[in-house]
């Protein structure tokens, strides 16, 4: 029987339960605020990370996992006998998979493949699990890396923030996108597509933001099914699982997930986010 190791980058931010329930390896993402370095979703959980944030005087910034973190993780699994199967954050929003790539190289002929998800949070968590329920009944690294080739296909990622600021200082957005959110209560709705975070309209209010924001998804979800979803927010778990419940029965979901932002994803998005990730049809 082939034994597939799946890792993913903590991005993903699925929650404990499943990745010890599917042994499913994390890669963390580096956080860096000040003289200090923290290892995502690790040395420093979303609690903390925005309660820091609300009175720091210096902004975080973050890094990609190291080609050497990979390099040891993924000996650690071929010695013991695994392939592996890294499904990782879009190369369009970070350098996370060129690291990868300089661990595999630096281990030449070991059975490892590299799949770009080309997104993020539990869109590419749900192309992870998807992976891991056939990894488990034997599949092989071909068949694994197949199927994650063609799950992220059919997943998506719709978000609205208070500000695009945060997106702007972190290289995300240029500055002519950054104007759309500064006035009148504008509230920018965007999705992670073709690997790149994209606006896609603004909205006045936070309300009328949710409210098409679901009406967004199930634009993309298009009647596909069966619908999975997941939340992903940034310090406001009423609202999310307020939206998870609406979405839910709103599309008759078979899987939902409450999962929050990775603090390195909210030094992009910001205090505030919220949004839904699906996988539909597949």
């Amino acid at each position: 029987m082939s034994r597939v190791a799946l890792v993913v980058d903590s991005t993903a931010y699925i929650p404990q339960k499943y990745l010890d329930q599917h042994k499913i390896s994390v890669a963390p993402q580096v956080l860096i605020w000040g003289n200090e370095t923290f290892a995502d979703g690790v040395d420093i959980l979303p609690t903390e990370f925005y309660s820091r944030l609300k009175t720091a005087k210096v902004m975080p910034s973050t890094s990609q996992v190291t080609p050497q973190y990979f390099h040891k993780l993924f000996g650690k699994l071929t010695d013991e006998g695994y392939e592996v199967l890294a499904v990782l954050i879009s190369e369009k929003l970070s350098g996370t998979i060129a690291s990868a790539i300089q661990a595999k190289e630096m281990l030449p002929g070991a059975p490892i493949e590299i799949v770009d998800s080309y997104t993020t949070a539990m869109a590419m968590g749900y192309v992870v699990l998807e992976v891991a329920r056939i990894a488990e009944n034997g599949a092989s690294l071909a068949e694994c890396k197949a199927l994650a080739e063609k799950a992220r296909q059919n997943v998506g990622v719709v978000f609205c923030v208070d500000t695009l600021e945060f997106l702007y200082r972190g290289g995300r957005i240029g500055g002519g996108s950054r104007l759309l959110g500064t006035a009148l209560n504008i509230k920018p709705i965007l999705e992670v597509t073709g690997g790149k975070v994209e606006a896609v309209e603004r909205v006045r209010t936070r309300k009328k933001s949710i409210a098409r924001m679901l009406e967004l998804v199930e634009e993309r979800i298009a009647g596909r099914t069966p619908v999975r979803l997941a939340t992903l927010h940034a310090n406001v778990a009423d609202e999310a699982q307020e939206l998870l419940s609406l979405a839910g029965q709103r599309y008759g979901a078979v899987e939902q997930i409450f999962s929050d932002v990775s603090p390195v994803i909210g030094t992009h998005a910001g205090p505030g986010t919220l949004g839904l990730a699906f996988m539909a049809g597949i």
